[in-house]
């Protein structure tokens, strides 16, 4: 028990940290990958820039899409979506 003693604390810290910092960090990752693939052609978006637009196309091989906005196309990375719209506000309403 002497040397396992010793390293218990160590054990312990790297078990906290997993729990409260590298598995959110992943579930949240894989989320976000989720969203990104389900995009489709129409949604109305929200970039993590704050700018609003609708998609008009979508990149298989490249990852990117194509934004319409107010002033005209602009080519983003998928990745820098941030929400989809309509998805967004036909969420319940948080009580408290």
């Amino acid at each position: 028990m002497g040397d396992i003693g010793q390293f218990l604390p160590f054990i312990l810290m790297f078990v906290v940290v997993y729990f409260f910092m590298i598995a959110p960090q992943m579930k949240r990752a894989k989320k976000e990958k989720k969203f990104a693939a389900e995009l489709k052609k129409g949604d109305k978006i929200i970039t993590k820039s704050g700018l609003h637009g609708k998609i008009l196309e979508l990149g298989d091989k490249d990852n990117t899409c194509i934004i319409e906005t107010m002033s005209g196309k602009v080519k983003f990375e998928r990745s820098a979506i941030s929400m989809e719209l309509s998805t967004a506000l036909n969420a319940p309403a948080k009580t408290k």
